[in-house]
């Protein structure tokens, strides 16, 4: 936050030449369609034009309000997201105060995690409070959850009483939990009701949420036992007991429940929405697709990210949050690097002897290391989607161990004939060849039983596996390429 205080017109002018030049195109009138529409095949579908941030941005050089809404007003919350997102802070903080009075709820809770406390601050209260009570719970939640206690208490005091205790309480769950993703805003009604008196409730009530997909069936301690979907409801007789309508297969997600686990059970078992029970298993709230959906994609970006060790950075993020994310697993990596250098120092002699085996152990590495990676990226994913248990992993694990010894061989034939021609030595060939079946065997059982492993002792798999499958293929190939050229050519 204090590095953004500090910003100045003259730390961003490479950016503002930048859409300064395409300035005189963005005067041009842009209508809604320009707005909505992208510009070649290149941005793809969805994107923001370079003619709308360009019209945007001039209408913030120029402090024209007026325009700046009628720009803005086309765009999905998303995308007003994605665009303060992309520009730089300098033009970001011009834009939102400009833009201040407009600004609402779902703009806030679309806005990724390393600008929104920029953005509160550029805020004013009234506004501020304005947008915080347009949400919902679970929107709220999730932007407070993170903040600095200052901000959070000047948000929580912006809400109603109501609203400011059902934050409050699921605050109160562990992070990442069912608790923080649900939303205290619940269509409940007696199982014993029939569909005439459910649809009267519903139209009586002021407080119903905007969008929701099912209506649930509580018993008389408030214990969810069903629910019935809304098109059921709308499309049987008034005088039909809800119990009769009711969908198959209905759940219930414990609010403990880790929010990984409850993305899992949604695309599993093809859930629109479930209700939260706490450890009474009475109803505190009701969890949905989109939210869910939201958890399981991070969970697939958060895989990804930390496969290559990059941590759960950003865009946004700056040098010094980006280098402590990065470093620490290049240092695992240098140390890693060390040990497989180790290995090559046992076999000097060999090597000064044979110059051509500097030259081709890179080879044995780099696709040991590849075939390592493969199968690793396939055992984590089948991990984290459940698909990998106890009961298939040692036909999985044989499985990849075949697939390595399949490629080693096909890829041994290839280098032993390399081997012959390039340097005219039949044995450095069949050194090569015999050097790549058994690295690239190791590698398919490496990059299997590596995550299992870890998986088994608690460990992120995803996080971890890298350094270790990576260790294991360099190595053993090349103490199976140097040991056994020791072996055959001295």
């Amino acid at each position: 936050m204090s590095e953004n205080k500090h910003d100045t017109k003259d730390d961003t002018r490479p950016e503002q030449r930048e859409h300064d030049a395409v300035l005189p195109e963005a005067e041009e009138e842009v209508s809604d369609k320009d707005v909505l529409e992208t510009v070649d095949d290149e941005e793809g579908a969805y994107a923001l034009t370079r003619k709308t941030v360009a019209a945007i941005l001039f209408a913030v050089d120029t402090d024209n309000r007026e325009q700046l809404v009628e720009l803005m007003e086309p765009l999905h919350a998303a995308d007003i997201a994605d665009l303060l997102e992309q520009i730089n802070a300098f033009d970001r903080r011009r834009l939102v105060r400009l833009y201040d009075k407009e600004f609402d709820g779902e703009i806030l809770s679309e806005l990724d995690e390393s600008i929104r406390e920029e953005v509160i601050t550029l805020l004013s209260p009234d506004v501020l409070s304005d947008a915080v009570r347009e949400m919902d719970s679970d929107d709220v939640v999730d932007f407070v959850e993170y903040l600095e206690e200052p901000q959070q208490e000047a948000i929580l005091d912006a809400l109603e009483d109501s609203d400011r205790v059902a934050v409050q309480q699921a605050l109160t769950y562990p992070e990442e939990s069912a608790g923080r993703l649900m939303q205290r805003e619940v269509v409940a009604v007696p199982d014993m009701w029939t569909v005439g008196q459910a649809i009267d409730f519903m139209r009586q009530r002021e407080d119903l949420p905007e969008q929701f997909y099912h209506v649930i069936l509580v018993d008389s301690r408030m214990k969810p036992i069903a629910h019935a979907t809304l098109g059921k409801l709308m499309a049987s007789p008034r005088a039909t007991p809800l119990r009769e309508i009711t969908e198959p297969g209905f759940r219930t997600i414990p609010a403990s429940q880790d929010e990984g686990d409850v993305a899992y059970a949604f695309n599993q078992y093809h859930l629109i929405s479930a209700p939260v029970v706490d450890e009474n298993e009475r109803l505190v709230g009701v969890i949905t697709i989109d939210d869910a959906m939201i958890v399981l994609d991070e969970e697939h970006e958060e895989d990804i990210l930390r496969l290559a060790g990059v941590g759960e950075g950003s865009l946004n993020d700056r040098v010094r949050e980006t280098l402590k994310q990065r470093m620490p697993w290049l240092a695992v990596n240098l140390g890693t690097a060390i040990i497989a250098s180790l290995v090559i120092s046992l076999f000097e002699g060999t090597i000064s002897k044979f110059v051509a085996l500097a030259v081709l152990m890179p080879i044995v590495a780099s696709m040991g290391g590849n075939a390592g990676t493969q199968s690793l990226t396939v055992a984590v994913r089948a991990i984290a989607t459940k698909d990998l248990t106890g009961s298939n992993v040692w036909r999985v694990i044989r499985r990849e161990a075949l697939v390595g010894l399949a490629n080693g061989t096909a890829f041994a034939v290839v280098m032993g004939l390399v081997g012959l021609l390039w340097f005219g030595d039949g044995r450095l060939g069949l050194v090569i060849a015999l050097a790549m079946i058994i690295n690239m065997l190791i590698a398919g059982l490496a990059g299997t039983i590596v995550p299992v492993v870890l998986e088994k002792l608690k460990v992120d798999p995803a996080l971890a596996s890298g350094t270790f499958v990576t260790t294991v293929t360099d190595v053993v190939g090349f103490f199976a390429f140097l040991g056994l050229a020791t072996l055959v050519l001295i």
